[in-house]
């Protein structure tokens, strides 16, 4: 009996002391995770410019919308970070408005709102070490409406407010 004792007191202690060290250790991780944030958001700033290029690049050769070419992209100063849930990298959503012409032959030659212009957001992509685009773009949708419409797959992390002049 006395050592049965002895092994549920000594187990109810390990497990005491696991559950104080992980209390303790949480602001420590907190800190860690935060300053990952602050280092992708600094070297998204340093990177913007050619990420906007690259973005441009590829979403004007995805082929979308069909018969339609871009002709131009005006792109928000404001920045949405949100994680992807499954993945927990880290992904960066920049409002958009998009121009676009008809391709010849490609069926949109007459259509009078080809050249509305559409609002967007733009998708880049940190892998941990530094950003990409792979020019992945949600038309219709707002960086925070798109991360609550992705809200299974994305969770809000930060914004960024440009100042107003």
């Amino acid at each position: 009996m006395g050592t049965a004792l002895y092994l549920i007191a000594t187990f109810a202690v390990a497990v005491v002391a696991g559950l104080a060290t992980a209390l303790a250790l949480r602001p420590i991780r907190a800190a860690r995770q935060a300053e990952r944030l602050a280092r992708a958001q600094r070297d998204f700033h340093r990177q913007r410019e050619q990420l906007e290029a690259k973005f441009i690049e590829r979403a004007s050769q995805s082929g979308k919308p069909r018969g339609l070419q871009w002709t131009d992209v005006a792109f928000d100063d404001d920045v949405v970070y949100a994680r992807d849930r499954k993945s927990r990298g880290l992904k960066a959503l920049v409002a958009i408005e998009v121009s676009f012409e008809a391709i010849e032959g490609g069926g949109m030659e007459h259509v009078e709102a080809v050249s509305n212009i559409r609002a967007a957001t733009a998708e880049f992509l940190y892998d941990g070490s530094r950003w990409k685009t792979d020019g992945r773009v949600y038309f219709n949708l707002a960086p925070t409406a798109t991360v609550k419409y992705l809200a299974s797959d994305l969770e809000l992390v930060a914004e960024e407010h440009a100042a107003k002049a």
